[in-house]
């Protein structure tokens, strides 16, 4: 059994390299409650992270379009080595009675991945977060600050850090995104 979980850590720990990993299972927050899939639609910033190995440029954002009752299209976009680079996904609404409570995906072949929306003002902030379970034994954790404009003001950064830790959510290693010199056109 050891050799197993050995072989296991050996083949997983490259992939979440950059990732947060925790030991156990993921945590279950609270969602947003009453969310409005329609008002959270359109262009967000991101403002602080959790380290991920998707994410190495500068000048973060996401355009999220209703395509269906159900269906998001999906286009993020960051500027990396001097070049614009774009990713389109899908999203949908996992269970129609919690809409908060996203899946995105940027490939046919891979599934949905958690994309949940724990608050969010709709006009100014937004907090996601996502998480996947590694065997029930560890979980990899992804946190993002969102918000309409590329900054936004410490005061609400530090609440939405505090929020994200009421939910255990380990936030220690979240990073400020960089948002300056994005003058090229997303």
């Amino acid at each position: 059994m050891r050799v197993f979980l050995a072989s296991i850590l050996v083949l997983v720990i490259p992939i979440i390299r950059a990732q947060v990993p925790h030991w156990g299972p993921c945590p279950e927050p609270e969602v947003q409650p009453a969310f409005i899939l329609k008002q959270f639609m359109g262009r967000w910033f991101e403002i602080a992270k959790l380290p991920a190995q998707f994410e190495k440029g500068r000048c973060i954002e996401t355009n999220f379009t209703l395509t269906t009752d159900n269906s998001i299209r999906v286009v993020s976009s960051e500027i990396l080595k001097g070049e614009v680079r774009k990713i389109v996904g899908t999203g949908v609404i996992e269970d129609p009675k919690n809409p908060a409570k996203l899946g995105i995906t940027y490939s046919y072949v891979l599934p949905y991945s958690p994309y949940w929306i724990l608050s969010t003002d709709y006009v100014n902030f937004a907090l996601v977060y996502s998480c996947t379970d590694v065997l029930r034994l560890f979980h990899v954790d992804f946190a993002w600050i969102l918000g309409r404009t590329r900054s936004l003001p410490d005061a609400t950064v530090e609440k939405a850090r505090e929020t994200f830790a009421t939910n255990n959510i380990d936030v220690t290693r979240m990073i400020p995104s960089r948002q300056q010199g994005c003058d090229k056109t997303l």
